[in-house]
């Protein structure tokens, strides 16, 4: 099983969308916003946000209960990627990604793999959709290198054009010196 899905489990960006657009559940970000406001319109509009998600997700559970020895946790939402072969475990927060986040999410994606997950099952993935990440957190915290671990950022509208524009050059960007650091790990030039 795990050699079949080995080339989709070294390509998880692909399934997991970053940022992901929740427009069409049809909140605000008003004094009312909440995480369980966003929980329960992303239930409402299921189909939805499975489709934004990107491919393969199967809703499993709202407020999963994980009980151990000494205490008991929920975990927002759960789902099984059928493609990837893998538990998908998403902790909602309405503000800025904090390193509190990203612990309890290593927790969490620990737990599951320990008490939840099948044999058979790849590792359990977790992602924290947050309202902004933050790349200080990504960079120094457990996210960085962390294959099983992601912040996603969630907007409540598409983006204007000129958003878009300056979404685009960040990533092109990145993606060059992201290219760049694999040639030079690899002992090559960099392309100019």
């Amino acid at each position: 099983m795990r050699e079949k899905t080995s080339s989709y489990q070294n390509d998880k960006l692909e399934f997991i969308k970053n940022p992901v657009v929740v427009e069409f559940l049809g909140l605000t970000p008003d004094a009312s916003f909440n995480e369980t406001k966003l929980e329960s319109s992303i239930i409402t509009n299921l189909q939805k946000f499975l489709m934004e998600m990107g491919k393969g997700y199967a809703f499993v559970a709202r407020q999963q209960h994980i009980h151990t020895e000494k205490q008991d946790y929920y975990i927002d939402l759960v789902f099984y990627n059928y493609i990837l072969k893998c538990f998908v475990l998403i902790d909602l927060k309405t503000e800025r990604i904090t390193h509190q986040d990203v612990g309890q999410m290593d927790m969490y994606i620990r737990m599951y793999d320990e008490l939840k997950k099948a044999p058979d099952d790849n590792p359990t993935l977790g992602i924290v959709l947050c309202s902004e990440t933050d790349e200080d957190i990504a960079r120094y915290s457990i996210l960085h290198g962390n294959e099983q671990l992601f912040a996603s950022k969630y907007k409540l509208y598409l983006p204007t054009e000129e958003e878009l524009r300056e979404e685009i050059e960040t990533q092109k960007a990145i993606f060059y010196l992201q290219q760049k650091d694999a040639e030079e790990e690899a002992g090559g030039e960099p392309n100019a």
